[in-house]
């Protein structure tokens, strides 16, 4: 309660004149009121602070000056009204002056006090608000992302607290006006300016360098480095984003072709560069553009072949470690002279990995004169290693597919070769016993029974054998494939087959040996499994060649449907194994669907462009 007291008492501006001069007056009224009642019981030195009292609480709420009156007045008061002679001031009395200098002198000892406390409230006053501004400017500041779109609103409230005409917080160094005086912010490595009016008060200005300034240059360092790390986090985010695109592409076995094309777009995006290019090493010396991407306007390139020497991308071959170039003005080579016919000014490149060699490079292009940014080096780095993972990736299938197509051929071929062996040898040669035995059996005289019933039981035995030949050399492989082509040899297996099969025309030129030996076994193993297990009592089998809308190749496209109890399982270790290996060798696909009671469908797609076999 006393405090509460003293600070009303004590407050920045004192109250009107006015009304301490009326103050004054009442109080020296009350004390010689008291005066009068107490002069009977309390000595004239005792009665004299009652007078003493009214200069001190003038002196205090009001100032000096009032307090000097109101001293001049209390000793004037008391020694005409209670001193003798009553009514009447005798200024040659050595008493009353010592009186007037003991007023005047506390009067001015509570002035000076009071003056102290209240510059000290004043102070305490400005503080606070001071407090609760930079308060109210640091969530404001430190909310967003872009400090230079609340400086506005951070001026309008800093000359609203302070009472100031305007007020205006500039991130950057701004001159000083007829008008205006810059105080300069200096936060980190940069200076910013408040500009204020020129003619303040001095105590204002004080209160502007002394309190005001150093709280707005830390509030700009931490407004300033907390958007740095909100940019920071954001270029992260888009970077993870734009590699966590390229990381889907690999993993899913996209073409080496569409990773290189997204690098190429997700690292112009996301440098900000007017250009990028991935580039393959051929021969030594040389390098072609297998993937772009720059602004509408510049010349393209894709496909192009470049010798590298003098460029950044023949260092980065050589040395297989990322290099940038800040300025093509002294380079000499092909790629230097296309850097600069293009308008560029800086590169940077980083070398693409494979299995342990350089296969190619990733470069970067400014047209901008400033180099790039210290880490865009380590940044390719993450890109070019996915780019070498989908490469080796790459490589990797197209060795196995490859191998798994020799594999095939190679077979497809032992087997051509026994059959061929059996018919032009072993089968001729049996032929020819029989046709032997005939003639021997003819050349017998009379009629020697045993001896012709010999002979024929040995050429039936021979023409069984033949038979059974005959068939294993079809199993190998079926002859009327080689001579008639696929057609001919899919309607002798439908003439074959105890179920009933309806075989559209299909194609009526010749496809690649390999392409007609898989199809066969195809439709070769669908009638058995149709017949065998599916207890099928139709089969329907399409062939036709079309063009795949993904890839843009010709395929043959064959479906085999049965109306049989379903149920196929290629888990289950049936030969739909070994069809789908010798499908997917030769680059195709196989898809089999077949629910329980509703039959089974194949349907298998192959490449036509395989490089044809020498016949």
């Amino acid at each position: 309660m006393l405090a509460r007291l003293a600070a009303r008492l004590v407050r920045p501006t004192p109250p009107p004149l006015g009304l301490g001069i009326a103050v004054g007056a009442l109080l020296v009224v009350v004390e010689m009121l008291l005066v009068y009642l107490l002069g009977h019981v309390a000595s004239q030195d005792a009665l004299q602070v009652f007078f003493l009292l009214g200069v001190l609480a003038i002196s205090t709420i009001w100032g000096l000056r009032l307090a000097l009156a109101m001293s001049v007045v209390s000793v004037a008061a008391y020694n005409i009204g209670y001193v003798p002679p009553v009514r009447s001031l005798d200024v040659g009395q050595t008493r009353e002056w010592a009186e007037l200098a003991a007023f005047l002198v506390a009067a001015v000892l509570a002035s000076v006090m009071a003056e102290l406390a209240r510059a000290r409230a004043t102070e305490s006053v400005e503080r606070r608000q001071e407090a609760d501004l930079f308060a109210g400017l640091a969530r404001l500041c430190l909310a967003v992302d872009d400090l230079r779109s609340v400086l506005p609103e951070a001026s309008r409230r800093l000359a609203q607290t302070l009472q100031l005409p305007f007020a205006t917080i500039e991130r950057d160094s701004a001159p000083a006006e007829d008008r205006r005086t810059a105080l300069p912010l200096k936060y980190g490595s940069q200076t910013g300016t408040l500009l204020i009016p020129t003619d303040l008060p001095e105590p204002i200005l004080r209160r502007l360098r002394k309190r005001v300034v150093p709280r707005l240059e830390i509030l700009l360092q931490a407004a300033t480095e907390r958007e740095a790390m909100a940019h920071s986090l954001r270029e992260l985010a888009a970077e993870q984003a734009s590699l966590r695109r390229v990381a889907v592409l690999v993993a899913h076995g996209a073409p080496p072709a569409d990773v290189v094309a997204a690098v190429a777009a997700e690292t112009a995006s996301l440098l900000a560069a007017d250009a990028t290019r991935l580039l393959r090493q051929e021969a030594p010396g040389t390098a072609s553009v297998i993937a772009e991407y720059s602004k509408p306007g510049s010349e393209p390139l894709l496909g192009r072949q470049f010798a590298v020497d003098g460029g950044i991308t023949q260092l980065v071959l050589r040395t297989s470690r990322p290099a940038r170039v800040d300025s093509y003005d002294d380079r000499s080579g092909a790629l230097a002279d296309q850097a600069r016919k293009e308008g560029f000014h800086s590169s940077v490149a980083a070398p693409i990995m494979s299995e342990g060699r350089v296969w190619g490079a990733l470069v970067v292009l400014w047209a901008r004169r400033e180099p790039a940014p210290p880490d865009t080096e380590q940044r390719l780095a993450q890109f070019t290693e996915l780019v070498g993972t989908a490469v080796a990736n790459t490589e990797s299938r197209a060795e196995l597919n490859m191998s798994r197509t020799r594999i095939v051929l190679a077979a497809d071929e032992a087997r051509r070769r026994i059959e061929r062996d059996l018919h032009d040898g072993v089968q001729q040669r049996l032929v020819s016993l029989g046709l032997e035995l005939r003639a021997a059996e003819a050349l017998l005289p009379g009629d020697p029974d045993e001896v012709r019933a010999r002979l024929g039981r040995t050429t039936e035995g021979l023409t069984d054998t033949f038979k059974e030949l005959q068939e294993i050399s079809r199993g190998l492989h079926p002859a009327i494939l080689s001579q008639g082509g696929l057609m001919p040899a899919l309607k002798t297996l439908a003439r074959r087959s105890p179920v009933p099969v309806t075989i559209n025309p299909g194609p009526k030129r010749r496809l690649p040996r390999s392409v007609e030996v898989a199809a066969y076994y195809v439709v070769s193993e669908a009638l058995t499994n149709a017949t065998k297990h599916a207890h099928a009592s139709t089969v329907d089998v399409d062939v036709d060649i079309t063009v795949d809308d993904h890839t843009a190749r010709e395929v043959l496209v064959l479906s085999v449907r049965d109306d049989g109890v379903g149920g196929a399982d290629p888990a289950l270790g049936s030969g739909l194994v070994g069809l789908v290996d010798r499908v997917e060798a030769l680059g195709g696909h196989l898809q089999l669907s077949s629910p329980a009671g509703r039959g089974t469908s194949l349907l298998v797609t192959l490449p036509t462009d395989i490089e044809r076999e020498p016949t």
